[in-house]
């Protein structure tokens, strides 16, 4: 298993936060990882990716320049990577803010609603969760459960009462999925 990532958007949306528990999770499953953050110079509302690779054998090159998943939340993201996925790979857009369809026909394309499922759950601040639930219902790379071990680890104990509300958002996103 190799899984080639590229998590896009804007500053503030949780794009490096996806890639970060992405990471860690496959870590604590045993798996070899890669992060790599690439931001603008503004924190939020510039651009902001990061690529990941989870792989049962060594990574040669973190570098993820042919992904075969990209997550996008925004469309400047979507116009950026979406040339580079490969043939058969997966594309995860944020239909809440992309309001473009995916040109490309050798792709798997999921359009996911992050703003209105997080709204529907309370607090527009789990889009990313929502949409990273959706890649791992699709890729089952790593167990939600273990993500939100990660996002414990990177909270702390004084921030716990936040995984209940993450844990409904993985869930949601990856039912979108099914």
């Amino acid at each position: 298993m190799v899984e080639r990532n590229i998590f896009a958007g804007f500053g503030g949306q949780g794009v490096l936060l996806m890639g970060q528990l992405l990471a860690a999770a496959g870590m604590m499953e045993g798996k070899n990882t890669s992060w790599i953050p690439s931001y603008g110079p503004e924190m939020r509302g510039g651009t902001a990716n990061c690529s990941v690779m989870l792989s049962d054998q060594e990574i040669d090159s973190p570098l993820v320049t042919r992904p075969t998943s990209l997550i996008v939340m925004n469309r400047p993201s979507l116009e950026k990577f979406e040339d580079k996925v490969v043939p058969g790979g997966s594309i995860f857009v944020n239909s809440s803010m992309i309001d473009i369809k995916v040109q490309r026909t050798d792709v798997n394309t999921y359009y996911i609603p992050c703003t209105e499922i997080a709204s529907e759950l309370g607090n527009s601040k789990v889009s990313n969760m929502i949409m990273l639930g959706a890649y791992l219902g699709k890729s089952k790379c790593v167990e939600v459960e273990t993500v939100l071990a990660a996002l414990l680890e990177k909270l702390g104990e004084k921030k716990a009462k936040l995984i209940p509300l993450n844990r409904e958002a993985l869930l949601r996103g990856a039912s979108c999925i099914e």
